[in-house]
C-alpha cells in the first residue's frame, strides 16, 4: 500500500467540486462527487431513531438500487426534523442534481449537515448544484474544495488516499470526511465519502464497509452525542480494470487492509478535530477475553467525561479509567490489570496486577501534557484487543456549542 496525496478524485473516473451558494453566510457549503460511469455502492447510517431526510433517502437507495453515479452534499443545514417537507426537498435535490448531471434521481445520493430543524433553502441548493456541476474536475484542487464545502465546525479538511497493486494494476481508494462535535460510537456527527476504482459487487462492498466501521467510526468519541445525519458512503466504479474483487480473490486482503486504513485515518482525523479539543487520546485494551469485550472497555474509557477532563488537566487520575471500565458492562478481572500512560515524553505505569504503583507525579504530568497520549490497559483474560480514539473535554467545547445556532 502506498499513501498518496489526494481525496475522492484520486480514483479513476471520479470528479468533484465545492462551492459557496449562500446556505452558510460566507463559507463553501455545496459539494458534488460524480463518477463517469455507474458505481456499485454501500452505505452505513446513524443509529439515532431521529433520522434526517437525506438519511432516509440514502437508506432507501441502498436497499433498492444496484448502482448510483453521484453524491450531492450540503453543509450549514441538516434538513433534519423537517417533517414531510424535508423528504420532498431531499428528493427534489436528487432530482435536480440528476437533471444537471444526466442521470436519474435514484442514482444520486444526498447528504446534509448543519443546523437541525430548519427547512432547506431550495433556491440556494439548486443554485449550488448548478454552480458546482459547471466546474467538476478530477484535479487535486477540486477534491480539496469539496472536502472544504462539507465542513461545519471543523477546523481543517479531512482527506486521505492510498493506492495498491492488484493484478498488476494500480487501484486507488480516496476519501474525505467531516466531523468535529456530536461524535460518539455507533457512528458520530460525521459524514464520510469513499471512492475507489476497484471492481466490487454491491453486496461484497456493503459487507466490507460494515466490518470496517466496527473498528473505525464506531471506536471514536468526542462528546457522547450521536447525530441525526451520520452517514458513510462508498462508491466503486471498477475503472481500474481489475477483475471483480471479493473474499475469494487472491489479493483481497491487500485491498481490504488499504480500505480499512482509509477509514481509520478519517476516523482519527475527526477526533483530532474534536470541538475545543487540545489532546488526541488513544485507549488500547489487550488481554481481554475477546475482541468485543476489549472494544467495549476501550469505548467506555474514551467516552467518560471524567476521564476526558482529567486528560484536559494533565492529571494522571487512573482511578477514573478503572471506574469507566467497571461500569462498561464488559466482564474482566480488575485484579490482573496493568495500566500505563505514554506520549512523546515517555511512558509511566500506574497500576500493576490491580495494585496502584507509587509514581512520579511530575513525570506523569509531563507525559500527559503532550497533544497525543496513549493509555494501555493490559488484562490477562484472553487474547482480545480493542482500540478507541477520543479527545479531552475543554472550556472551548462549551463555548462552541453554546452559540452554534448563532
Amino acid at each position: 500500500m502506498q499513501i498518496i496525496d489526494g481525496s475522492v478524485t484520486v480514483s479513476k473516473g471520479f470528479s468533484a467540486n465545492g462551492v459557496a451558494c449562500g446556505i452558510k453566510k460566507r463559507k463553501k457549503d455545496m459539494a458534488l462527487v460524480v463518477s463517469e460511469v455507474q458505481c456499485s455502492f454501500a452505505g452505513s447510517f446513524t443509529t439515532n431513531l431521529v433520522k434526517a431526510a437525506p438519511v432516509l433517502w440514502d437508506q432507501k437507495l441502498v436497499a433498492s438500487q444496484d448502482h448510483v453515479k453521484a453524491i450531492v452534499i450540503n453543509s450549514g443545514n441538516a434538513n433534519a426534523c423537517t417533517a414531510e417537507q424535508g423528504l420532498k426537498d431531499t428528493e427534489a435535490t436528487a432530482s435536480y442534481a440528476g437533471s444537471v448531471l444526466g442521470c436519474k434521481a435514484e442514482e444520486v445520493l444526498v447528504c446534509s449537515t448543519g443546523v437541525i430543524g430548519v427547512p432547506l433553502p431550495m433556491d440556494k441548493v439548486k443554485e449550488g448544484i448548478e454552480l458546482c456541476s459547471k466546474e467538476l474536475s478530477t484535479s487535486r484542487e477540486a477534491s480539496g474544495e469539496a472536502a472544504l464545502a462539507i465542513c461545519t465546525t471543523d477546523t481543517f479538511k479531512k482527506e486521505v488516499a492510498v493506492s495498491v497493486q492488484i493484478e498488476g494494476r494500480t487501484v486507488h481508494i480516496g476519501g474525505m470526511a467531516k466531523g468535529s462535535g456530536m461524535i460518539h460510537p455507533n457512528m458520530a456527527t460525521m459524514l464520510s465519502f469513499i471512492t475507489t476504482d476497484a471492481a466490487i459487487g454491491k453486496q461484497t462492498l456493503q459487507a466490507l464497509l460494515g466490518s470496517s466501521i466496527v473498528d473505525t467510526y464506531n471506536m471514536i468519541s468526542v462528546d457522547g452525542d450521536t447525530s441525526t445525519n451520520d452517514t458513510v458512503l462508498v462508491l466503486a466504479n471498477g475503472m481500474s480494470g481489475t477483475t471483480m474483487l471479493g473474499p475469494d480473490h487472491p489479493e483481497w486482503e491487500t485491498f481490504t487492509q488499504a480500505f480499512l486504513y482509509v477509514h481509520t485515518e478519517l476516523a482519527k482525523a475527526i477526533v483530532r478535530d474534536g470541538e475545543g479539543a487540545g489532546k488526541f487520546l488513544e485507549v488500547k485494551v489487550t488481554g481481554a477475553k475477546d475482541k468485543q469485550t476489549a472494544q467495549t472497555l476501550a469505548r467506555s474509557v474514551i467516552t467518560s467525561n471524567l476521564v476526558k477532563t482529567a486528560f484536559f488537566g494533565s492529571d494522571a487520575n487512573w482511578g477514573r479509567i478503572l471506574c469507566a471500565m467497571g461500569y462498561s458492562g464488559a466482564d474482566f478481572n480488575p485484579s490482573a490489570l496493568n495500566l500505563s500512560f505514554s506520549s512523546a515524553k515517555g511512558t509511566i505505569q500506574v497500576v500493576e496486577n490491580g495494585v496502584p504503583l507509587a509514581f512520579d507525579e511530575h513525570l506523569a504530568k509531563g507525559i500527559l501534557m503532550e497533544r497525543e497520549i496513549t493509555t494501555l490497559a493490559q488484562l490477562k483474560d484472553g487474547n482480545g484487543e480493542g482500540t478507541a480514539w477520543g479527545c479531552d473535554l475543554s472550556y472551548e467545547y462549551v463555548r462552541i456549542n453554546g452559540d452554534y445556532r448563532s
